[in-house]
């Protein structure tokens, strides 16, 4: 009677882990590049977050040439502009005014975040505050143009390079008051 409890409880304890043992599959680790063509979101991280930018914008721009050739200086002169400003606020001289906006915006986020929890605003509110009024429609445009290219709509791309390319404007003032301040 011993020997079968024995027995009894080694196998209760012993079967899981070979069923688990079973279940595993080797996990590659090596990044997979971004793509968000097939509808899932998955968090990924980039390396090289600049390299994928610049990947970006030649994309944007081969598009440009395709579907809305006569805008190219435009575009050209709002991405050096988006450039420049991305390097001014970067650069060491700005440090300090990057922790106050940081400082700033986790304090305005805090105050938010106890404004939900207490029932005083809505999580649609919460969104859209957090944001600070801007919305990040661009990545949204983006990911429709990227749609519209694949897909060969040529009068949808033209009107949502237009689209994108005011966004980019206004998030170049953005960028322009954060740099005054």
């Amino acid at each position: 009677m011993k020997l079968k409890g024995l027995v009894f409880t080694l196998a209760f304890l012993i079967m899981p882990s070979f069923a688990l043992a079973n279940d595993m599959v080797p996990v590659n680790h090596e990044e997979k590049p971004c793509d968000c063509q097939d509808g899932k979101y998955q968090k990924r991280t980039h390396k090289d977050w600049q390299a994928m930018m610049a990947e970006r914008e030649q994309k944007l721009l081969a598009w440009v040439n395709q579907y809305t050739p006569e805008k190219k200086a435009e575009w050209t002169k709002v991405l050096e502009e988006k450039k420049n400003l991305r390097s001014q606020w970067m650069s060491p001289k700005n440090a300090a005014k990057r922790e106050q906006w940081k400082k700033e915006r986790m304090a305005k986020m805090e105050q938010l975040k106890k404004q939900f929890e207490a029932g005083k605003i809505t999580k649609e509110e919460f969104i859209k505050q957090a944001h600070g009024g801007k919305e990040m429609g661009h990545w949204k445009t983006f990911h429709e143009l990227r749609i519209a290219v694949d897909n060969k709509d040529s009068k949808q791309a033209a009107i949502l390079l237009n689209k994108l390319l005011e966004q980019t404007k206004q998030q170049n003032q953005l960028m322009k008051e954060k740099l005054a301040k």
